[in-house]
Order: C-alpha cells, then structure tokens, then sequence
C-alpha cells in the first residue's frame, strides 16, 4: 500500500502514461517498463539517487536519460522522467509503480479483448494453486525463468493472448513473492486498467448465464464499477456463494453459515 508522497507520485505518473498509441505501441512500453523495474530493484544505488529529492530534479532526469535512453522509446522515457522528478515515500516505491504502469500498458496493447487478459491470468493462478507439485516447481529460483515458463507452455503456447504470456512471465522473473501472489496482483490491475473490480466468486456448482449476469448486475450496483467475474467451483461450500471483491469477502454459503452456528454455540 502506497503512503503519503508515493500515493501522490502514483497518481500523476499514472496520467502521464498515455492511453493513445498503436496497441503495438503499447505492448512495447509495457515491455520497456518491465525492463526499466528489473534494473532498478537490482540496483539500490541508482534506486536511491533517482528518488532522492535533495538531488536536483534535472540531475535525476539526465541520469534516467543516461541510464536508460537508449534502451527504451519516447513514451517509456516521457513516463520515467515524469516519475524521477517526483517525491517517494521510500525509494522501492518507484519500480513498485513503474511496474503496476508496465502491467496496465500490457493489458491495454490487447485492445478489446483486455477482458480476456483477466480471464487467461485467473486461469493460470487457478492451475497453479491446484498443483503443488508445478507450484514448487515454478517457485524454484535456481531455475530460469525459460525454463519455468516452459512449463506453463501448455496453457499458454498457441492459447493465451500475447499480453497474458508476458505478464505471466513478468510474474515467474519478478523473484519477490509466491508467483500466485503476484499474478493475483496483476490480476486486479489488469481490471483496475479497464476500470473494473475483480470479483472471485466460489461457488458449489456451476453458475447459469442468467445467475451469472445478475450476480454482475447486482455486485455492478453495489460497487459503481463494472465487474469482472471470475467463478471457482468449489463442492465443500454445500450451497450459496462466497464473494471476494476488493477488501470485501461476503460469505453467504451454507458452510458459512454452518461454521457462523457452531462459533455461537461454542461461545
């Protein structure tokens, strides 16, 4: 959670992160992002200097363009610079955003069907927290991140959109965090870049389209945002739903309320 002067450093370079472009164009500064986050959490130095506001704002921005200018184009420079001249909370903060802008210029490259991009990740994370065996598999850092993307291949070679492959390898290379942590942050960002909220839905059985869409219509009016809907079939809850929206968990299954009897009876 971002505080203080890193909030307000998020907000402004979030703006200067331009929705116009070919979706080609974008793709490419989703990747340069990505980029320009790897070299600075591996170097702290550089990190620190770049974030520190005692330092002129045009020494911070020459050295950005030094460091980085001929490895990235005008729109991932016009971002960066934006970014350096701005205050930080702490210095880690910086590629923590520069990666949150990497994740929605990704999304956005794949134009209309950025929806998909949500569905495919939610997808992946699901496969992963359902094998523990790929899971410790995919956690081990010893191996590379080719190697771990491999195995991966058969959901992603040929299936996924270009988008949702290199998020999932941002996600293995990014070597902080479980990789399903990470994709579930990506996952809401990638509603948040469509201006959605990501709601998990578990579920005994299998909603209807028609449960489906009022589910969509109610949680929609609930929030004021539309809503990604990712559902996740779950026979141990009996009957009923549980909901995880945003900070929000409405539990409304039989098991809930089950488990809420048994509390009061105990106490």
């Amino acid at each position: 959670m971002l505080r203080g002067a890193s909030a307000e450093a998020l907000e402004g370079v979030s703006a200067t992160l331009t929705k116009s472009g070919t979706l080609a164009e974008q793709a490419t500064t989703g990747e340069e992002l990505f980029g320009v986050v790897r070299v600075l959490r591996n170097d702290p130095a550089l990190r620190r200097v770049l974030t520190d506001s005692s330092v002129d704002a045009e020494a911070r921005t020459g050295l950005a363009e030094t460091v980085f200018g001929s490895a990235v184009g005008a729109s991932t420079m016009k971002v960066l610079s934006d970014a350096v001249v701005r205050r930080w909370t702490v210095s880690g903060d910086l590629p923590d955003v520069l990666e949150r802008l990497a994740v929605v210029s990704t999304v956005r490259s794949a134009g209309k069907d950025g929806s998909k991009v949500g569905d495919e990740l939610f997808a992946v994370r699901k496969m992963i927290d359902g094998n523990p065996d790929l899971r410790s598999e995919l956690s081990d850092q010893t191996r590379s991140v080719a190697d771990r993307t491999a195995l991966l291949g058969g959901l992603l070679e040929g299936k996924a959109l270009p988008a949702t492959t290199v998020l999932v390898r941002e996600a293995l290379a990014r070597g902080r965090g479980t990789v399903g942590g990470v994709l579930e942050r990506y996952l809401a960002l990638a509603a948040e870049a469509r201006d959605e909220a990501v709601a998990t839905v578990h579920t005994a059985r299998e909603l209807t389209s028609s449960e489906r869409e009022r589910l969509v219509t109610a949680l929609t009016t609930q929030y004021g945002t539309d809503i990604q809907l990712h559902l996740v079939v779950d026979p141990d809850l009996i009957g009923g739903l549980r909901i995880h929206i945003r900070d929000d968990v409405i539990d409304g299954t039989v098991a809930g309320r089950l488990d809420e009897a048994r509390r009061k009876l105990a106490s």
